[in-house]
C-alpha cells in the first residue's frame, strides 16, 4: 500500500511522449550521500561506460553512426530550415536515440522518416552552410551521401527487421537480420566450424572463410576499447579491493578477448559481493543476436539502496529453500545452491544494450557453468521500477481492467507485486536450475535462437509461482492477510500484459522480442489448458480475465516443469513448437483493436530515459572534491552532450 506520510513527489517524470514513446527522466536519489571515495568511484565508471556507447550503435546497424552523424549535424545548425521540416527529422531522431538506430527496441521492426528524400536534402545541405560536419565520402555532394542512404531513410522494406528470428518461407535468420553482427554468414556456414570467441566478436564471410573478428585491444573496437581501460584504470584505482579484482579481470578481457579471461572476470565480478557501487561493462546480453550467442555491448553504473535491499537479499539467503521447492523433475535441481547474491540498486547511467531503453532488473553472468559454480548476482534497479510507475498514466490502468475491483487492486498492489516478482525473476529464475547430467554444452548452443526467449519464460514462470507459496509471509515478504489480493494484482496484470502489449507491434501478426514471446507463451498456454484465464468482450473491447487463481497457479507448475525440461535437456524441438503455437503469432484484428484503444488516450507502447549527469568539483589543483549530480529532463539536450554537441 502506499505510504500515506510520505510527501508527494512532485519532480518531472514524463517529460514527453514521441509517437508511442514516453520519455522519462530517471533520478538517483542518495547520490549525495555517498562518501567522496564512492562518487569519485561511480565518476570514472560512468566515464567508462559512456566511452563504449558508440560500440552498441555500431554492432545494432552498420549505418547507425553516419546516419546519427547526419540527423545530429540538421538539429544543431537549423537555420533556415523550414519549422515542419526540422519538427519531423526531431522526431524521427528522438526515435532514433531512444531506440540506438532506426530499429523499435521492442519490436525490431524498422522506422521510417516521413519526408520526401529532396526535403531531407535540402535540410541537410542548409546544414552544411551552416558549417555542419557530415559523414561524405571523398568528392561527395550532401545531395549524393543522402540519396546514398535514403533506403536506410526512408524506405521501410530495406533490411526491415534488426533482428529475425522467424523470417519464414525459409529464409536465413542471419541474413533476414540487419544487425551488425555477422557479415556474409548463414547459419549454414556453421557446419564444422567452432567459434573461438562466441560472445565478444562479430563473424565475418571473406573468400569463403568464416573469420572471427574480435572485440579487443588491436581488434575491432579498438579505439573506443582504449578510451574505456583508461577509465576502468582509473576507476580500479580508487575501487575497494573486491570491485578493484573484478575491474583488472575485465581490463584483461578487453584487451585479449579470451574466452578464458571472459570466464575469470564473470567469476570475478560474481565473487565481489560486498562494495556498493558496481557496474556491468562489456559484452554481454545476447537478444539481438538471431543465433542468441553474440554479446551486445552495454555499460550500468549503479549503487545499493540499502533501504530496499533487504527484501530482495532475504530471498537469496533462503535460495536453497526455493530450489528445493521448484515445481520441477528433481533431476534438474541445484544440490546445492552456490553465490546468489542480490541487492536493490540505484541507476546513475545506462548506455548501449541497457539504455536509454531499460531493464528493470538483471541476473548476471549468462555463462550457465559459471552459474552453477559460483552463483549469480541479482539486481533490482529500483529507481527505474519508481520512474515507470510514477511516470504511467492512470487511464493505462483503467482502459483494460474488467472491473473496479481489479482496478483498485491494481491501484494498490500492482507496484508492489510488480517489483516482488521481479525480484524472484531475477534472483530465483534465472539464479535457479541446471543442466541434465551429461549435457555440457551451453544451453544457448543447444537452443539457438529460442534459448533467450525460454529462459524469460522460465524465470517468469519460477516468479509466478512463488509469489503465492506462504514461505513469503514466513520470511515477512508479504503480509499474509494481503497475500492473496497480491497474487491476484500480479496474475491479472500479467495476463494484462499479454493483450496490451500487443499495442508495440503495429504492423505484422508475429513477434521477435523475447520477453514478449515469453509472455505471450505463458498467458495463451493458460489460456489453452487451464480454466485460469477468459478472454470477454464488453462494448467491443477485448479483456483478458483472470478467474480462478488457484488453476492459474495450477497451470503455472505445470508449465515451469516442462519448460525446466526443456532448458535442461537442450530440446530445441519442443521449445520452438512452444513458442511457434503461443508465443510468436497473434490475431492483428485484436492487435489493431488494442491500437486503437491506446491511442485514443494517447498511452505509450514503450518507455525511453533520460540519465543523471555527472560532472566533478576541482579544487585550484584539479583534485576530484565532490561529484555533482543534476537531472537534465531533455533528451535531446542529453544526447548531444553525450557527442561533445549542443542545441
Amino acid at each position: 500500500m502506499p505510504d500515506l506520510l510520505t510527501p508527494p513527489d512532485t519532480r518531472p517524470y514524463l517529460l514527453e511522449q514521441v509517437d508511442d514513446a514516453a520519455v522519462v527522466q530517471l533520478y538517483a536519489d542518495g547520490f549525495h550521500a555517498l562518501p567522496l571515495g564512492e562518487k569519485v568511484l561511480v565518476w570514472h565508471l560512468y566515464q567508462a561506460a559512456l566511452a563504449g556507447r558508440d560500440i552498441y550503435y555500431d554492432q545494432r546497424y552498420r549505418h547507425n553512426l553516419a546516419m546519427r552523424a547526419i540527423l545530429e549535424a540538421v538539429l544543431t545548425h537549423p537555420d533556415g530550415i523550414p519549422e515542419d521540416v526540422l519538427a519531423e527529422i526531431t522526431r524521427y531522431t528522438k526515435l532514433f536515440w531512444l531506440n540506438t538506430g532506426p530499429y523499435n527496441n521492442l519490436t525490431a521492426r524498422k522506422f521510417v522518416l516521413r519526408l520526401a528524400p529532396r526535403t531531407l536534402a535540402d535540410a541537410v545541405a542548409r546544414a552544411a552552410a551552416n558549417g555542419a560536419a557530415l559523414p561524405l565520402q571523398p568528392g561527395e555532394s550532401a545531395e549524393d551521401m543522402v540519396a546514398r542512404f535514403a533506403p536506410m531513410f526512408f524506405d521501410p522494406a530495406f533490411e526491415p527487421m534488426v533482428t529475425h528470428k522467424t523470417p519464414g518461407g525459409g529464409r536465413d535468420i542471419l541474413e533476414a537480420s540487419a544487425n551488425n553482427l555477422y557479415d556474409g554468414v548463414t547459419m549454414a556456414d556453421f557446419e564444422g566450424f567452432t567459434e573461438r570467441h562466441p560472445l565478444n566478436s562479430r563473424l565475418v564471410k571473406r573468400e569463403g572463410r568464416l573469420v572471427e573478428e574480435v572485440y579487443r585491444v588491436g581488434g575491432r573496437y579498438h579505439d573506443q576499447i582504449v578510451r574505456i581501460i583508461g577509465h576502468l584504470r582509473d576507476a580500479a584505482a580508487v575501487a575497494p579491493s573486491g570491485l578493484r579484482a573484478a575491474l583488472e579481470a575485465l581490463v584483461r578481457l578487453y584487451e585479449t578477448g579470451s574466452e578464458a579471461d571472459r570466464a575469470a572476470f564473470d567469476i570475478a565480478w560474481v565473487e565481489n559481493h560486498d562494495t556498493t557501487v558496481d557496474t556491468m561493462n562489456g559484452f554481454i546480453e545476447v537478444y539481438m543476436d538471431a543465433r542468441g550467442i553474440k554479446g551486445s555491448w552495454e555499460g550500468i553504473v549503479y549503487y545499493t539502496n540499502p533501504e530496499k535491499t533487504g527484501k530482495i537479499r532475504t530471498l537469496a539467503a533462503h535460495a536453497q529453500w526455493f530450489e528445493d521447492h521448484m515445481p520441477i523433475d528433481p533431476r534438474f535441481r541445484k544440490p546445492v545452491v552456490q553465490g546468489v547474491t542480490a541487492m536493490a540498486i540505484e541507476v546513475v547511467v545506462e548506455v548501449g544494450d541497457s539504455g536509454p531503453v531499460t531493464p528493470i532488473g538483471v541476473n548476471l553472468p549468462n555463462d550457465q557453468r559459471i552459474r552453477e559454480q559460483y552463483g549469480s548476482k541479482s539486481v533490482t534497479l529500483s529507481n527505474v521500477l519508481e520512474a515507470y510507475d510514477r511516470s504511467q498514466p492512470e487511464s493505462f490502468r483503467h482502459e483494460f481492467t474488467w472491473d473496479d475491483a481489479e482496478a483498485e487492486r491494481a491501484r494498490d498492489w500492482a507496484p508492489f507485486a510488480s517489483e516482488l516478482t521481479t525480484e524472484i525473476h531475477e534472483v530465483l529464475g534465472h539464479g535457479s536450475g541446471r543442466m541434465a547430467d551429461g549435457v555440457t554444452a551451453q544451453p544457448q548452443e543447444l537452443l539457438k535462437e529460442q534459448y533467450s526467449a525460454l529462459e524469460e519464460t522460465r524465470a517468469d514462470l519460477v516468479a509466478l509461482y512463488f509469489v503465492a507459496d506462504p514461505y513469503l509471509a514466513t520470511l515477512g515478504l508479504v503480509p499474509a492477510d494481503e497475500q492473496a489480493t497480491i497474487v491476484r494484482a500480479e496474475y491479472e496484470a500479467y495476463a494484462r500484459n499479454a493483450l496490451v502489449q500487443l499495442r508495440r507491434v503495429r504492423e505484422g501478426n508475429s513477434i521477435e522480442e523475447d520477453h514478449m514471446r515469453n509472455r505471450q507463451a505463458i498467458v495463451h498456454w493458460l489460456m489453452a489448458n487451464t480454466r485460469a484465464i477468459e478472454r470477454r468482450l464488453r462494448d467491443g473491447k477485448t479483456y483478458y480475465v483472470v478467474v480462478d487463481t488457484r488453476a492459474f497457479h495450477e497451470g503455472v507448475a505445470g508449465l515451469l516443469r516442462e519448460v525446466q525440461r526443456m532448458k535442461s535437456e537442450g530440446d530445441y524441438e519442443a521449445a520452438k513448437v512452444f513458442f511457434e503455437r503461443y508465443g510468436v503469432h497473434f490475431d492483428p484484428v485484436l492487435r489493431d483493436e488494442v491500437v486503437a484503444r491506446v491511442d485514443r488516450l494517447k498511452l505509450p507502447s514503450y518507455t525511453g530515459f533520460v540519465m543523471p549527469r555527472l560532472e566533478p568539483v576541482r579544487n585550484e589543483a584539479g583534485a576530484i572534491v565532490d561529484v555533482a549530480i543534476s537531472y537534465p529532463c531533455d533528451l535531446a539536450r542529453q544526447m548531444l552532450e553525450y557527442r561533445g554537441q549542443s542545441l
